[in-house]
């Protein structure tokens, strides 16, 4: 800041506010179910977000399921939610797979063993799945 000299306080001239520091990322406005890209061959996988101990990630499924005997086991937490589509998954130790329509959205906390056993053949089911290290476990609060 500049020094203000021997001026009467009137006849001061004051420096503009700061600027605040803007940030070098660009900010990006995206449909997360327009295009949806074609994954009737294989599941897709696109990294949206990534920071440290963070990640967020839209899946695009369109018939696929964990293979017979397979279960996720991650390290991370996990909280993911259906926006398009609609899907099945499978929580060990629960009595009944859980159906997913859009809207729905589930936590896993991290080694929940889980699978999913249906996507909707016919129409894409899109995800999106926002994994956590374990140290920022979220405290989880009821919205009924």
């Amino acid at each position: 800041m500049r020094k203000a000299a021997n001026l009467p306080v009137a006849d001061m001239k004051i420096d503009a506010e700061p600027q605040p520091r803007r940030e070098t990322m660009q900010s990006a406005v995206r449909n997360l179910c327009n295009p949806t890209p074609d994954a009737t061959a294989a599941e897709i996988t696109q990294a949206m977000l990534t920071a440290k101990g963070v990640r967020l990630e839209r899946i695009v499924s369109h018939g696929q399921a964990s293979p017979e005997g397979f279960w996720y086991d991650q390290d991370e937490a996990e909280w993911v939610m259906v926006i398009a589509g609609s899907a099945q998954l499978q929580i060990e130790g629960d009595d009944k797979e859980r159906k997913l329509v859009a809207g729905d959205a589930v936590y896993l906390p991290a080694h929940c063993r889980h699978r999913v056993t249906w996507t909707d053949p016919n129409n894409p089911t899109v995800w999106i799945a926002l994994f956590l290290d374990p140290s920022l476990a979220p405290e989880l609060h009821d919205l009924a």
